[in-house]
């Protein structure tokens, strides 16, 4: 066991140890602010040690959205990509059979959706283990991950990725916490407070205690959510001066193999939030787990329309609707260029106040809006 994991493995003992009140929270918050770094410093480590690169790795990004088949061995990601894509991913009884990533592509609502098949992951994979820092540094860009489960494993599989993929800097079905951070060179440290009440996890206190184990005298907080000790935390970590950038995605549990369960143990299963259960090898409810793909992207769908002819039905513009979805978005996903032309849009469907509506470039598009662009005359 290295140095690092030995002080990890301490700390946690340590923080397990210790009863939670308000008398040992600034301890606590001290012990994860430095449990935080040592995670950091040994990804850091074995991904110096490690090297990189790995044919079928640095695949390209193409379509709209890109989703990534996260789970472990053997649990039929290879041959869900095979029924959703037709692109022909190596399956067996065996374990480790994909070694790779293998991309497919799938058409839904007009939509083109990149899938990637990713590699079995092992416990251990975010300190490097089977390949696990390539499979989970490629889930990172994703805009959703496919957690893929073996319906008739114990749950708790479920946790073991969520902690691997945790420990890489991913926060699955969490949004970012709205609160800015800034070091500065003088000044101490500014906490400014724009809730409605104060605060419920952050004092005064247990910020200085988390910045004295970064080091950080003089820095500006401001929170504009309730932000729990770990959030600010990550907060921290992202900036650009210390550690990984934390990624928030939205993640879909697919529990593949419901034909090997009873009805009491899939009635189990459907407890578990932003689950849907399949069996990508009869084919079960695969339109189903499309429609729950669907809604955790988010994605947006704007039909073009030329002057004096009907809309483009067939191929909308997809847009992500944390965008923002404005006319200028759009404009600019079309043609870099089209905005120094632009004069105003035309707007039909439920963003639209009239029909058609007159707008500009701030105007926010929604779900299957038609738009059409007026440009400049000369």
């Amino acid at each position: 066991m290295s140095t690092a994991a030995a002080r990890i493995e301490a700390i946690e003992q340590e923080m397990a140890r210790t009863q939670k009140h308000k008398g040992t929270m600034a301890h606590i918050c001290m012990l994860k602010a430095q449990l935080a770094q040592l995670r950091r410093q040994e990804i850091e480590n074995q991904m110096k040690a490690g090297g990189g690169g790995g044919d079928g790795w640095d695949v390209k990004t193409t379509g709209d959205a890109r989703v990534g088949l996260i789970g472990f061995p053997s649990v039929g990601k290879s041959t869900l990509l095979t029924k959703m894509t037709g692109t022909h991913s190596e399956a067996a009884a065996y374990e480790f059979t994909t070694l790779t990533c293998i991309p497919g592509i799938i058409r839904y609502k007009g939509a083109k959706i990149q899938l990637l098949d990713l590699p079995g992951i092992i416990e251990g994979a975010k300190d490097g283990k089977g390949r696990g820092k390539r499979v989970i540094g490629t889930a990172r860009t994703c805009s959703l991950i496919l957690m893929v489960l073996d319906s008739s494993k114990p749950v708790t599989h479920k946790k073991l990725i969520e902690k691997e993929l945790h420990g890489f800097g991913i926060r699955l079905n969490q949004t970012k916490p709205n609160v800015y951070f800034k070091r500065h060179d003088k000044g101490g440290i500014q906490l400014h407070v724009q809730l409605p009440s104060a605060p419920t996890h952050i004092t005064p206190q247990i910020l200085k205690s988390i910045l004295q184990e970064y080091k950080i005298h003089h820095a500006e907080i401001t929170l504009r959510s309730d932000a729990t000790v770990d959030e600010l935390i990550d907060i921290i970590e992202s900036t650009d001066k210390i550690g990984m950038m934390r990624v928030y995605i939205p993640c879909v549990y697919v529990c593949n193999m419901i034909d090997k369960i009873s009805i009491e143990e899939l009635d189990l299963l459907d407890r578990i939030p932003h689950y849907v259960p399949i069996s990508a090898k009869d084919e079960w409810n695969l339109d189903g787990m499309l429609e729950t793909m669907w809604e955790h992207m988010d994605l947006l769908r704007i039909y073009t329309k030329p002057k004096g002819q009907i809309p483009d039905y067939n191929e909308p513009v997809v847009l992500p609707a944390r965008g923002p979805p404005t006319v200028e978005y759009f404009c600019n996903r079309i043609h870099k260029a089209l905005m120094k032309q632009f004069k105003y849009a035309l707007v039909w469907g439920s963003s639209a106040k009239h029909t058609p509506q007159r707008c500009g470039k701030d105007h926010q598009l929604e779900d299957e809006d038609v738009i059409q662009i007026v440009k400049k005359v000369g």
